[in-house]
């Protein structure tokens, strides 16, 4: 848990989320409509707004970008607002879930089976049956799966399709948050995948190949390429002892975005060239295996905002409070609850209805009775009164549905699309 009493920043001058967005008469607009007309059309706030034409910006930079033969693939675990889900569903190669509920939102959305892959440590025998019987590639997390598959697979006469989810021996370094190396729940220890190979074989399973996910939020564009060579490389190793002739290699994702001072945006230049030489290297070591690119909040963080109304301006022995109707039971990301070591302001910017030009240090803070209810702590900010709007950028990933939305028994968030 983050220590409450850490040192705040003033946080990531606003100018540099609102290049991402527009504006007109001097407010800030979403979706093209300023934030008092978007807060109307929604009915009521706290509210979360994505982008429509952020995220068909994004798509179109990673295009650009991206070799044509690498699979794009959506993460839904970042966002699984089924709208959301929907919009992106058309624009990118597949989509990669981690439930139940994520397999039926995707198939929903009308992402192809072929192109859905099925993550997790701890997939019930439901959730596998859902996922042989869809036709979708469950991408095998321990031998308890192989039995469990094999199983299913006989009784539904459907080929089970499957990869191997492979906990590596090294890191991602510069990330976020590790997924692989070292002891982990997710995946198989590398040492282990041969003899899971075999059973996957004895087992009759479709094999197609291998998922190595190795870590998340990474801003450094060499550790993601040293990353991607180095799961490239141990895919092509562990290769020599599957059942069948490699498929599909999905190097999973890592990329960043910027949330605080000092950070910058990621540099996919480099990310471009490594994944061009991996695809002229596939073409000869595995000519019939694509290569999957697997990334969540690099396609959504950046188009979606939180947006609160400011409910009350306290003083308390000099210090500025806005406090506002959301708050971490909402974006528990924002508040610093959400992995973050020293908490750290998200950038975030005050719309008000006066339109001065006069700034203030304040804090803006939820409606709940604890001290960590905080989206904004000590920060320049537009002096505001009640009936303004606090709007917190970076916000299209790990906000709502990664938020104890039940945390006394305020309202829960409304999202949409803008």
């Amino acid at each position: 848990m983050p220590n409450p009493t850490a040192s705040p920043d003033a946080g990531p001058p606003v100018h540099a989320a609102l290049d991402h967005f527009g504006s007109a008469d001097g407010t800030l607009t979403i979706g093209g409509l300023p934030v008092a007309r978007l807060a109307e059309r929604v009915g009521r706030t706290p509210f979360y707004a994505y982008d429509r034409a952020q995220l068909d910006r994004r798509v179109v930079q990673l295009r650009d970008a991206l070799p044509a033969a690498v699979k794009l693939h959506y993460a839904m675990k970042a966002n699984p607002f089924p709208a959301l889900v929907g919009y992106l569903a058309p624009r990118v190669d597949g989509i990669d879930v981690a439930s139940g509920g994520e397999l039926l939102v995707a198939l929903d959305a009308g992402a192809p089976p072929a192109e859905v892959s099925f993550a997790g440590p701890a997939k019930t025998a439901a959730e596998l049956r859902q996922a042989v019987a869809a036709g979708v590639l469950v991408n095998v997390e321990s031998t308890r799966e192989v039995v469990l598959l094999e199983a299913i697979a006989d009784e539904l006469g459907v080929a089970a399709r499957v990869a191997v989810r492979v906990n590596p021996d090294f890191e991602l370094k510069g990330s976020g948050m590790k997924m692989g190396g070292g002891p982990k729940q997710f995946g198989v220890d590398v040492e282990a995948v041969p003899d899971l190979l075999a059973g996957i074989g004895a087992a009759g399973l479709g094999f197609e190949g291998f998922h190595l996910f190795a870590g998340s939020q990474n801003l450094r564009a060499e550790s993601i390429c040293d990353a991607q060579r180095q799961s490239y490389d141990l895919a092509l190793r562990l290769a020599e002892h599957a059942p069948a002739p490699l498929r599909v290699l999905n190097l999973g994702g890592g990329f960043g975005i910027p949330y605080f001072p000092g950070e910058r945006p990621l540099d996919l230049a480099p990310i471009s060239a490594n994944l061009h030489e991996l695809v002229e290297r596939a073409r000869r070591d595995v000519p019939h295996a694509g290569i999957v690119i697997e990334l969540g909040r690099y396609l959504v963080g950046e188009a979606g905002v939180y947006v609160a109304r400011v409910i009350d301006r306290k003083v308390s022995r000099g210090h500025v409070f806005l406090v506002t109707d959301g708050g971490l039971h909402h974006h528990l990301s924002a508040s610093g609850n959400f992995g973050q070591v020293v908490r750290k302001n998200y950038p975030v910017a005050v719309v008000t209805r006066h339109g001065g030009s006069e700034r203030e240090r304040a804090s803006v803070v939820g409606p709940l009775c604890t001290p960590l209810d905080l989206l904004a702590d000590k920060m320049e900010l537009p002096v505001a009164e009640p009936g303004d709007f606090v709007v917190v950028f970076q916000s299209g990933a790990y906000g709502a549905s990664a938020s104890p939305q039940g945390f006394l028994s305020h309202p829960a968030v409304v999202e949409v699309m803008a």
